[in-house]
């Protein structure tokens, strides 16, 4: 947390972000304006079969959190606990929609925190008006030709337009 005369605090936003929804900017601003710095640390998950390679996750978090000086945005490959001790990090941001998303981040927390003793994890509530959303919902929309100008800002929904004709050409 921001304090005068200590050493800068770190958060690290971990996810998927495949694709980032305007959910996901919501936590990301948030906690912008409670760290000094906050990382926003792509997944590189194999048992995933995601959209946007990683590299193409990372541009589109760039080029949306661009207007945010304190935001950094990086991919990873390894334990999170691993990831955050690299980085000198001591916090995890994890955004919650539901009491569902509560349970699944409440199990992944302690066991980062048995992991690691001296790494918090803060949960920060979603905006109620990004409650319902996520990346599945918007790329099933998107998919499907739906409009999702709403859910993800300019670049994305583009980059998402793009993908679909891509893959319905093959």
């Amino acid at each position: 947390m921001k304090r005068l005369g200590h050493e800068p605090t770190i958060a690290v936003c971990p996810g998927s972000f495949d694709p980032v929804t305007y959910g996901h900017l919501d936590i990301i601003h948030r906690a912008a304006e409670v760290f000094d710095k906050v990382i926003v640390a792509v997944l590189n998950n194999a048992a995933k079969s995601p959209l946007f390679t990683v590299q193409q996750r990372m541009e589109l978090l760039v080029e949306v959190t661009k207007d945010i000086p304190n935001v950094e945005v990086d991919g990873f490959d390894d334990l999170l606990v691993n990831y955050i001790h690299k980085k000198n990090a001591h916090v995890i941001i994890k955004g919650l929609r539901a009491v569902s998303d509560f349970e699944y981040e409440l199990q992944m927390a302690s066991v980062n925190r048995k992991l690691s003793s001296e790494i918090e994890t803060f949960f920060m509530m979603s905006s109620t008006q990004y409650s319902y959303l996520s990346s599945s919902v918007v790329k099933q929309v998107a998919m499907f030709g739906g409009p999702v100008e709403d859910l993800v800002p300019d670049v994305v929904e583009r980059a998402l337009r793009t993908k679909f004709e891509e893959l319905r050409k093959r």
